[in-house]
């Protein structure tokens, strides 16, 4: 029974720690920009959390106008992006710049359509929850088709599996020569 419980407890910690990284780390999707619009979003409800402070230099109101960059996939799909600041707050992004993403995505929907763009974005998008990913880049590739290798992504994680694999060998070998010893004396 004591197995089934840690067993459930280490599969429940590690989906959440696999979900934060999913929503915190970069992902870039190729898209096609289809245009831009300002929406006027109430942030009262428990859905918050999932949406960044106001912008540097404005007050957190109740509700807050919300720029949303609305754009095609290569299967057809439409895909929905907010476009926030999230100043010094988390995810650490630093981004301060919406207004000129904004105008980029605008500048990009005026564009002719076999233009393709790489949308590098943190968050999940959902239409039950009402949340959008944050977009923080907007660059143009060279056809849908081109192949987006998450650099950051992958040293992020491998550095982060070596700090965790060691932490985990430093307290096995604490407990072989520390704990284990007294325990073998009693």
């Amino acid at each position: 029974m004591f197995a089934v419980v840690r067993w459930t407890f280490f599969l429940v910690f590690w989906a959440v720690v696999a979900g934060f990284l999913y929503y915190t780390l970069p992902q870039r999707d190729v898209v096609q920009v289809s245009g831009t619009e300002i929406i006027r979003q109430d942030f009262s409800g428990w859905n918050r959390i999932f949406y960044a402070q106001a912008d540097a230099g404005n007050a957190e109101t109740i509700n807050r106008d919300l720029r949303l960059i609305n754009t095609v996939r290569r299967n057809g799909r439409v895909m929905v992006y907010r476009n926030e600041d999230t100043g010094f707050g988390w995810p650490p992004y630093f981004k301060l710049d919406s207004s000129n993403l904004q105008a980029e995505a605008q500048n990009a929907s005026r564009q002719n359509d076999e233009q393709w763009y790489a949308i590098t974005h943190y968050g999940i998008r959902s239409e039950f929850l009402t949340i959008y990913p944050n977009a923080t880049n907007l660059s143009p590739v060279d056809s849908a088709d081109v192949r987006l290798i998450p650099w950051f992504n992958i040293v992020f994680l491998t550095v982060l599996l070596a700090f965790v694999w060691g932490i985990w060998v430093r307290l096995k070998r604490f407990r072989e020569n520390r704990i284990d010893p007294l325990f073998e004396d009693a």
